[in-house]
């Protein structure tokens, strides 16, 4: 596998000269021209459309099924964030050959795997505002077709060569794993505190951002230092990127949100604004709260909202995001500022954009 700044593969299109000759032709005092998420996405834009293919291209079986409800899924859209962590981070570290597209398939396999997994477990009937595999399959088909997808980014690892890449992503699923059951064992709990649910979203969701910002600096060949400034700036990334997530649930609405207003509240899950609420709430209101985790009280929804925004505990929750995007971006602090790194940073601020 090429390591380092191995200049034997040229990049598909290199927008990164052009933007570092942008900067260094601009006054000191401008602000990068990396400042929305838009420009973060056109910076990935010529490697992503490799992943794109490649996913399509990996994808493929001749079992019939496997392609109807993977065509689904890859079909139903969503931002690609994860394996854009994979291309900005790889680009940040000045990689210069191909596996960052490897990769960052690998990423999105996993990730998809996981979707069709988690809509099981929580009889999901909506995401993106579409409806899920299985509900329009069944959840036998949408289990097994997650399978393929984990066993076919593994089949894909292999194809990178090296063992350390292997190593990251085998215990990325097997956290991700863990944190599946936790959250299972958290269900309809009213118990749950903010430590039980930052543990739960750090294997969640959390270890595969780090995960794939990890890999760019990996692939890049940087020192040890700098590698795990990249890994801890994708975990307080997944961190802050979850809590925005989950305070949707409660500010936004179907069209927005594409999934059902109150899912988490339906499936028993208490996330932060709910903790929150039950710990600034009076004694009945609390006692309401709690109830309403362990029946699922979505009948309600109505006062439970009321109550989470009366308490402050959306501004608690977006404050808390706060503090892991910034912790994020100082984590940035020991890298080269090139235009990558503020994409990054770009990233970060885009987490929290979700919760408003």
């Amino acid at each position: 596998m090429p390591t380092g700044k191995d200049h034997r593969v040229p990049r598909i299109i290199d927008f990164s000269v052009n933007l570092h000759a942008l900067m260094a032709a601009a006054p000191a005092d401008l602000p990068s021209p990396i400042r929305q998420f838009a420009d973060a996405q056109a910076l990935a834009a010529p490697d992503m459309a490799a992943v794109d293919a490649l996913i399509r291209a990996r994808l493929a079986s001749d079992v019939v099924l496997i392609n109807q409800i993977a065509e689904h899924i890859i079909a139903g859209g969503g931002k690609r964030l994860r394996p854009m962590l994979v291309l900005l981070a790889a680009q940040a570290a000045d990689y210069r050959g191909r596996d960052h597209v490897l990769l960052a398939a690998v990423v999105e396999f996993i990730h998809t795997a996981t979707l069709l997994h988690d809509d099981v477990v929580d009889e999901s009937d909506l995401r993106r505002g579409r409806r899920t595999a299985n509900a329009l399959w069944g959840n036998a088909a949408s289990v097994l077709v997650g399978d393929f997808l984990y066993s076919r980014s593994f089949q894909m690892m292999v194809d990178a060569q090296d063992m350390r890449v292997m190593r990251i992503l085998a215990d990325t699923t097997n956290r991700i794993a863990e944190g599946e059951v936790l959250q299972l064992l958290n269900i309809h709990n009213p118990n749950v505190d903010e430590a039980a649910y930052l543990r739960v979203i750090e294997r969640k969701t959390a270890v595969l951002f780090s995960a794939a910002t990890r890999l760019g600096g990996l692939l890049g060949g940087l020192p040890p230092v700098q590698e795990e400034a990249l890994a801890s700036f994708g975990l307080n990334l997944g961190f802050a990127f979850q809590i925005a997530d989950d305070m949707l649930d409660y500010v936004s609405d179907a069209g927005t949100l594409g999934k059902n207003i109150g899912d988490d509240l339906a499936e028993g899950k208490a996330t932060l604004p709910l903790i929150y609420a039950i710990e600034r709430s009076d004694p009945a209101r609390a006692a309401s709260l709690r109830r309403a985790i362990e029946t699922g009280g979505l009948d309600s929804l109505d006062n439970i909202v009321a109550a989470i925004r009366d308490s402050g505990a959306l501004e608690r929750a977006r404050a808390r995001a706060q503090d892991f995007a910034d912790a994020a971006s100082a984590a940035l602090s020991t890298l080269p500022q090139t235009p990558a790194c503020a994409a990054l940073r770009v990233l970060a601020g885009y987490a929290l954009q979700r919760s408003h």
